[in-house]
C-alpha cells in the first residue's frame, strides 16, 4: 500500500522534536513537504530531515497535489482556521490539541471535515502508547475492581513572555495547553463523558494565562478525576487510577521517552508499603510514530481515526466548562 505523503505546517518546536523524527520513521508515511512564514526556515529544516519540499508560506504546501496529509502545529487559535482551511483543500489533517478551544469551533472542524470527505483528529499522542493501551484494558478487565477515580499532577516552568503558551489572546495558559491531556485521560479510561466540572485558577499578573490550574470532572457512576496543571512550577508528571480493589500509577504518563521502557504499577493495596504490588514492563515505543501510523491507516481504510472530531468537541466542550467553572467559583455542567 502506497504510504501517506505528510506536509508540515510550521517550523515549530514539537515538531523538529517529535513529528518530524516520528512522521520519518512510520512504515507508512512518507514526509514530503514542510512549509514556515520564512522560506529559508523551511529550507534549513527540510534539509535536517530529507523532506523534498520547502515552502515559505502555508497556502503554498496546502495547495501542493501532492501531499495527502498535513500536521497542523500552530499556535492554538490557528488550530481551528487552518485546519478547517486544509480540509477545503482537500487536505486530511491531524492537529495539535487543543484542536479546538470551544465546542462550537470543534464542531466547525466537524462539518469541515465532513463536507470535505477528509478525516481529522486531535493530536492526543497518549492514547496510542502501550501503557495507556495496557491500562484500559486491565480497567475492562477489572483487575482492580471498579474505577472509582483519577489524579493527575502534569507541570513544568516556562517564563519566557515570547512563548506562546505565555500569550492568552492566542490561547495560552496551563488549561488548554496541558489540562487537556487531564480531560482526555479521565474520558479514555472511564469510557464515559464528564457531567460537571469545578476550578480554580491561578493567573500571571503580567501574562494573563492561567500558570496554576487545578480541576475537578464528575463522571457518570460517581466517579471523578481531580487535576493540577502548572506552567512555572517544578517539572512533574504523575498519574494515579484509584479502584475498588487496588490502583495503578504510570510511568511519565505524558511525556514518557520513547527510548524509555515503561512500567506500569498495579498494586492491589493490600499495604501501604507495596507488598502486593506488581511492575508490568512495556516495550519502548515513540507514541508520535504510533500516531502517525494509525492515522495514516484510518486515511487508507476510511475507518474513524483515534481522537477524530466527536472526541474533541466532548474534550473542547468539558475544557471550556472549566473555564466557565473557574470565573464562576461553582460547579458547571458539561453539554455537547
Amino acid at each position: 500500500m502506497e504510504p501517506i505523503r505528510w506536509g508540515v505546517l510550521s517550523t515549530a518546536g514539537i515538531g523538529i522534536k517529535a513529528m518530524l523524527p516520528a512522521l520519518n520513521a512510520a512504515s507508512n508515511c512518507e514526509l514530503t513537504a514542510i512549509a514556515s512564514r520564512q522560506n529559508d526556515r523551511a529550507e534549513t529544516v527540510a534539509r535536517q530531515f530529507g523532506i523534498g519540499s520547502a515552502y515559505g508560506s502555508y497556502d503554498e504546501l496546502l495547495a501542493d497535489p501532492e501531499i495527502d496529509a498535513v500536521y497542523n502545529p500552530l499556535p492554538n487559535h490557528l488550530h481551528v482556521p487552518v485546519t478547517i482551511q486544509a480540509l477545503k483543500a482537500g487536505k486530511h489533517v491531524l492537529c495539535e490539541k487543543p484542536l479546538a478551544m470551544t465546542e462550537a469551533e470543534a464542531r466547525q472542524v466537524a462539518e469541515a471535515a465532513s463536507v470535505a470527505g477528509r478525516q481529522v483528529a486531535e493530536a492526543f499522542m497518549i492514547c496510542h502508547h502501550p501503557q495507556w493501551v495496557r491500562a484500559r484494558d486491565l480497567l475492562r478487565e477489572g483487575r482492580i475492581g471498579k474505577p472509582s477515580a483519577i489524579q493527575v499532577l502534569f507541570s513544568y516552568s516556562n517564563t519566557d513572555p515570547e512563548n506562546v503558551r505565555n500569550k492568552p489572546d492566542i490561547g495560552g495558559g496551563g488549561l488548554y495547553d496541558i489540562g487537556c491531556y487531564a480531560v482526555r485521560a479521565g474520558r479514555w479510561l472511564f469510557g464515559s463523558e464528564p457531567e460537571a466540572v469545578c476550578a480554580v485558577m491561578d493567573r500571571d499578573p503580567e501574562f494573563g494565562t492561567d500558570r496554576l490550574t487545578s480541576g475537578m470532572i464528575r463522571f457518570p457512576d460517581g466517579t471523578h478525576l481531580s487535576f493540577t496543571v502548572a506552567t512555572q512550577s517544578a517539572l512533574a508528571q504523575q498519574m494515579t487510577i484509584l479502584g475498588a480493589e487496588g490502583y495503578m500509577l504510570f510511568d511519565a504518563p505524558f511525556n514518557c521517552p520513547p527510548d524509555h521502557a515503561a512500567r506500569l504499577i498495579i498494586d492491589d493495596g493490600s499495604d501501604l508499603l507495596g507488598k502486593g504490588r506488581q511492575v508490568e514492563i512495556l516495550p519502548p515505543a515513540n507514541q508520535y510514530q504510533l500516531q502517525a501510523e494509525e492515522f495514516s491507516r484510518a486515511i487508507r481504510s476510511g475507518e474513524p481515526p483515534l481522537n477524530g472530531p466527536a472526541d474533541a468537541i466532548c474534550n473542547a466542550a468539558t475544557t471550556e466548562a472549566l473555564t466557565r467553572a473557574a470565573e464562576s467559583g461553582g460547579w458547571e455542567l458539561v453539554t455537547t
